[in-house]
């Protein structure tokens, strides 16, 4: 368990996939997570999901995020992938909890993951990807450091219309 100001970072726990599927299969919350058309996970697919958590066959490192005080499951994060020989990692997180959204609980858990990333793995870079019609993540990841690195023109469709993917990276020696 990695340890922020208001959140942990722990493993995945199979009690969790109730709560992840009443949290991830809200309209909004998916909306600004999947590139692809925003369709419903079912609780076989959650397990699935669940059952492939290995950090040493995947070469993804997957987190929990709760509440210091409460234990409350918000959301997760974690490492999409790793390329070792760049010392490059792709990051995602999201907090699916509406009442913690905008107060301070991703960022804290994307710094705590952060951390975990430079001090534990010795990795030199963090990248991710977001949509342009997320300002509050968007506000969130330049607070940390991120740096808008390019744009993905008009990439993906939502509500209508198409939006922009700005491509985001953090190194090391930028963070604090």
């Amino acid at each position: 368990m990695y340890k922020g100001k208001m959140v942990n970072l722990r493993p995945y726990r199979r009690e969790d996939i109730p709560r992840i599927l009443e949290l991830i299969n809200d309209e909004e919350i998916k909306s600004l997570l999947t590139p692809g058309i925003p369709f419903p996970y079912t609780f076989e697919d959650e397990v699935k999901w669940y059952e492939s958590l290995t950090a040493t066959s995947s070469g993804t490192y997957n987190f929990a995020i709760e509440t210091l005080a409460e234990k409350l499951y918000l959301g997760g994060c974690g490492i999409n992938s790793v390329d070792w020989k760049n010392s490059v990692v792709e990051v995602g997180i999201f907090i699916g909890d509406k009442a913690y959204l905008g107060k301070g609980y991703g960022t804290d858990a994307m710094q705590t993951l952060i951390g975990f990333i430079f001090k534990e793995m010795n990795i030199r870079k963090i990248k991710l990807n977001v949509y342009s019609f997320n300002p509050r993540a968007i506000k969130s990841y330049e607070k940390l450091g991120f740096v808008r690195e390019g744009t993905l023109r008009r990439e993906i469709f939502r509500a209508g219309e198409y939006h922009d993917i700005y491509v985001m990276g953090l190194f090391k020696d930028e963070w604090q």
